[in-house]
């Protein structure tokens, strides 16, 4: 839910183990998959993904934290097989060594313990000062001396003890941990990718799968085509913009939002409008005190951000009606989301201050059925209180999560109705899960089961948010909620993902946001789960996570060197870090300019090579099936939910879909060239050239 957790009991076994136990057959399954799928890598020219060697007695934890960004990690050979002077000659040659405590490699580099111990539980982190990191339990921490060259990035609070450093040698470089980070990964050093990217590590891959939900209120002095490019930097496939900040015309809100809009598509990002009804806006509530909704206790719904609007009434239905669609047809929308339609809160009845729907129209309809008014279930005096009446109880939750259904029935059609005027929209449904913790049904009128296949029928996405009440669970939980979804449902792969990035109200550790390494685990099981994955909110997304979180959205099933190229194969398609020409496939591949080489899903063959590449693509919102290079151009075929924007290093002279001339807009953004293609499946040839006339 978009707004301050609440603390409920939530007390169902879902079968999650405890942090500490079994890690090591985790280990032994990662390893099977690293093994099979992002092995090491020998060196191969230009196109070398990171190689890091872990010095622990306990690597498991390493392997969660890099396998997450995509990276290779694996036990370093013992000594004498790697000596000092090797590890040397292998660092400058763009490996990586972590070194965990004391041990004779240790020493050897400079880390050396000086006899003292502290007790640590929480720490400063250089590159985040702002953060307050706690640790569950207090640990007693050896004191170390580390090298004058290497660099401190995390220390104990109070006695200012080293326990994260290290140091760049060559193209590779050093990170070292006083102690373990923890069976988790993220328990103790959350930043610990952070720090290794400061030395010189880079992720190896990229994508562009992830949506990102946008409220401009937090950014208001932002600049438009800096923040474009950075979320194309980040992954973002699609924007989802707070609709209610611009449901009322006014020129100065409708200029930033069409430069907002344009500004994305220039950098190849699909825009969505947003809906998180039943708030409509902060002007449509003051125009309408009789259509605000009511808590138990009679008091108007205004309750955090949120100031909720009765769409049980069909007047209010009506007029919310009428200001979305023309809010829909004001601005050059990619899609519409249709976000957390349902009531409030997560405490359900228990908290009567903040339970909804009890407006009159709500309240007469169920007492017409039922034969009493359900706000006698919240008077202390009445002998239908709901302590006194749980049957009644039970009636008016099954009615409200029967009246949740209904609305969200008529804004799905509503929705789907503006695919007649705008058929390359969209559509997106936002709904919290009730599989998870089955509570929600009560809590809010969540009935995933009642509502998917109807939005199936009209061809939404039905994208899963999981509530507040299970933030602290860990990963692991996104592998269990599409199991729970794919049982069910006939079409899992059209499921998306909310990934809530807010402060949690349980007691968590290190930090009260997902942030570092478990927000990138978060994204990593997300992704591999799912069809797509959005994060709520990006303003909330830590800046040095910009650098990661594209590779742990690539979700990468295997990584192969074979015969002096690579054999890769993934579910969705990712981008490689990539110079200079390839083949995939053993065909001249234009898909690859800049710094990174685009592969279509499916198992593939990549080796490097040297021919004329007239037109590249380099990059793509779409998913991108199959791509030619042409003597004049290229071609490509390519899935899109939306219209599809891809960007290319020549302005296009032509541009043919199925053989026939197509007339479509193109933005010239620096040295890029940003081409708008239709929606669905498609096969496009465009012929380079320069000089167009639709260039804008």
């Amino acid at each position: 839910m978009r707004r301050q957790p609440e603390h409920t009991p939530f007390c169902a076994a879902l079968g999650f183990r405890s942090p500490n136990s079994g890690w090591q057959a985790y280990l032994r399954s990662t390893a099977k998959v690293l093994l099979a799928g992002f092995a090491c890598l020998p060196l191969l020219g230009q196109h070398l993904q990171p190689k890091v060697y872990v010095a622990s007695a306990e690597p498991g934890p390493w392997v969660k934290i890099f396998s997450a960004a995509g990276i290779c990690a694996s036990a370093a050979p013992p000594e004498p097989e790697a000596s000092p002077a090797t590890w040397q000659a292998r660092l400058q040659q763009g490996e990586w060594l972590v070194l965990e405590g004391d041990s004779p490699l240790a020493r050897n580099f400079g880390f050396r313990p000086t006899g003292r111990t502290v007790t640590a539980i929480s720490l400063d982190d250089e590159l985040h000062p702002e953060e307050d990191i706690v640790w569950e339990h207090a640990v007693r921490v050896p004191v170390f001396e580390v090298p004058l060259h290497a660099r401190v990035f995390s220390r104990e609070r109070w006695s200012g003890a080293p326990l994260v450093s290290g140091f760049a040698t060559g193209r590779g470089g050093i990170v070292w941990t006083a102690i373990s980070p923890g069976p988790r990964g993220y328990e103790r050093f959350p930043f610990l990718l952070h720090a290794a990217a400061e030395l010189g590590l880079d992720p190896p891959f990229r994508s562009r799968r992830l949506w990102v939900f946008f409220d401009p209120s937090y950014r208001l002095r932002a600049d438009l085509s800096y923040l474009a490019a950075r979320w194309r930097g980040l992954g973002v496939r699609g924007l989802h913009v707070a609709a209610w900040h611009f449901l009322e015309p006014d020129p100065s809100h409708d200029a930033y939002l069409h430069q907002l809009i344009e500004s994305c598509h220039r950098q190849g990002i699909l825009v969505y409008l947003w809906l998180e009804l039943p708030h409509v806006s902060e002007a449509f509530w003051d125009r309408h005190p009789q259509w605000r909704e009511k808590t138990a206790l009679q008091q108007d719904a205004h309750l955090d951000w949120r100031k909720l609007m009765n769409l049980a009434n069909p007047d209010c239905f009506q007029a919310v009606v009428r200001t979305t669609r023309a809010l829909g047809t004001r601005f050059d929308w990619d899609g519409v989301n249709l976000a957390e339609l349902y009531f409030e809160s997560l405490q359900g009845h228990h908290n009567p201050s903040r339970f909804t729907p009890m407006n009159e129209d709500v309240r007469r309809e169920f007492r017409n059925s039922a034969g009493f008014d359900p706000h006698e279930l919240f008077d202390p005096i009445s002998p239908r209180h709901l302590s006194r009446n749980p049957g009644g109880l039970r009636k008016f939750l099954d009615y409200r999560a029967g009246l949740a259904a209904r609305i969200q029935h008529q804004w799905i059609e509503e929705l789907a109705r503006w695919r007649e005027r705008s058929p390359h929209l969209d559509l997106v449904l936002t709904h919290v899960d009730d599989r998870l913790d089955s509570s929600m049904r009560d809590a809010i009128g969540s009935d995933s089961a009642a509502l998917l296949p109807f939005a199936r029928r009209y061809g939404f996405t039905f994208m899963v948010e999981d509530p507040a009440t299970v933030w602290h669970l860990g990963p692991e939980r996104y592998q269990i909620l599409a199991r729970r979804y794919a049982a069910r449902e006939s079409h899992p792969a059209g499921l998306a993902v909310d990934i809530n990035i807010a402060d949690r109200y349980q007691d968590v550790y290190p930090t009260k946001r997902p942030s570092g390494v478990e927000l990138l685990q978060l994204v990593d099981r997300a992704a591999r789960s799912f069809s797509r994955v959005a994060l709520y909110f990006e303003n909330s997304i830590h800046r040095r996570d910009d650098v990661w979180v594209s590779s742990a959205a690539a979700a990468v099933k295997s990584f192969e060197p074979t015969g002096g190229g690579l054999e890769v194969e993934s579910a969705a398609g990712f981008g490689l870090r990539w110079q200079g020409e390839a083949l995939l496939d053993g065909k001249p591949w234009p898909a690859a300019g800049g710094e990174t080489l685009w592969v279509p899903p499916g198992r593939h063959r990549i080796t490097a090579a040297r021919h004329r590449i007239p037109l590249r693509l380099l990059d793509f919102s779409g998913t991108l099936l199959k791509a030619a290079v042409l003597p004049d151009g290229l071609e490509l075929s390519y899935l899109s939910e939306s219209r599809a924007f891809a960007i290319l290093d020549q302005a296009p002279a032509e541009i043919l879909w199925n053989g026939k001339p197509l007339n479509v807009p193109v933005w010239k953004n620096g040295q890029e060239w940003t081409v708008v293609l239709p929606q669905g499946r498609g096969k496009i040839r465009i012929v380079a050239g320069v000089g167009r006339s639709a260039l804008r």
